[in-house]
């Protein structure tokens, strides 16, 4: 089944998008392995119309509503997306197609403060692991993202090493290659990292690749090679990123980082999904 549109993140801008679309009349799947920051809110109070509601409560009625009109709600990790002759998304379970695809993954949270003052780390293996071809490099992560990475740099890199920063492996990986459980407790370097201390020991690398958590919308589009602005990715006038067919909205995109906000985004999105596959008939 190729679906309409594939959205990815099941917030207020994605659940917002794809009740509008299965409105307009569009088969929308919404894929997403949690509801991402808003979990953790404790506390709203500056929605319209709803004077008090935590995060986890309004998911819920948000996923309930969608859920309602029949659109089907895919709780699976997003590892890749890749565009063919349409839309190609790849999860911890299968492989779907969509003519079209909203990130409305919320904004990167897999960034790793230890590691980012140095050259040296990557944040895409698809982007940057031919620079480090040949050379001793360090993997962070412990998850299914953490394989997805691995299975591209293991094709160019030879010398790699698996670094969960005290997290339990959860993926699985070749049984040949060295894992580091210890906490990592500091990363050495002038300004081009050389070192990864760990468990009272030192390991030199040339390069590190991190992939902790689940794969952002950051990683997702500097993987695609969509436009970024810092964190951010970016839109024109109908919320379509430079990739034809790919759109995003609520935090993926910046700004005020409030639901109110994402909510109404995610309206805009869907209009502007609706228009692009009324021009792109097939």
């Amino acid at each position: 089944m190729i679906y309409d549109c594939i959205i990815i993140g099941k917030g207020p801008a994605g659940i917002t998008a794809g009740i509008y679309l299965k409105r307009y009349g569009y088969e929308p799947l919404i894929i997403a392995k949690d509801g991402g920051a808003l979990e953790k809110v404790k506390d709203i109070e500056n929605y319209y119309g709803i004077p008090h509601i935590t995060g986890p409560e309004l998911l819920k009625v948000g996923e309930n509503q969608a859920k309602a009109f029949g659109i089907s709600i895919k709780a699976e990790e997003v590892l890749e997306i890749s565009k063919e002759l349409h839309f190609v998304i790849t999860t911890n379970e299968q492989t779907y197609e969509a003519k079209t695809v909203i990130l409305a993954c919320g904004t990167s949270r897999n960034r790793y403060a230890k590691a980012d003052q140095f050259e040296g780390v990557s944040y895409c293996a698809t982007c940057d692991g031919f620079f480090y071809r040949k050379k001793k490099i360090a993997l962070i992560g412990n998850g299914n993202y953490m394989a997805h990475e691995l299975s591209v740099l293991e094709n160019i890199c030879k010398d790699i090493m698996i670094f969960t920063d005290g997290k339990p492996l959860e993926a699985e990986i070749s049984s040949s290659l060295p894992v580091v459980l210890e906490p990592i407790d500091r990363i050495l370097g002038n300004t081009h990292i050389e070192a990864i201390e760990a468990g009272g020991n030192s390991y030199p690398v040339e390069g590190c690749f991190v992939a902790i958590g689940n794969a952002s919308g950051f990683t997702l589009a500097k993987h695609l090679g969509i436009g970024l602005n810092g964190n951010s990715i970016l839109v024109d006038e109908n919320l379509m990123t430079n990739i034809d067919g790919l759109f995003s909205c609520g935090d993926s995109i910046g700004g005020l980082l409030q639901v109110s906000k994402a909510v109404g985004e995610g309206a805009i999105c869907a209009t502007s999904v609706s228009n692009y596959l009324k021009m792109h008939k097939s």
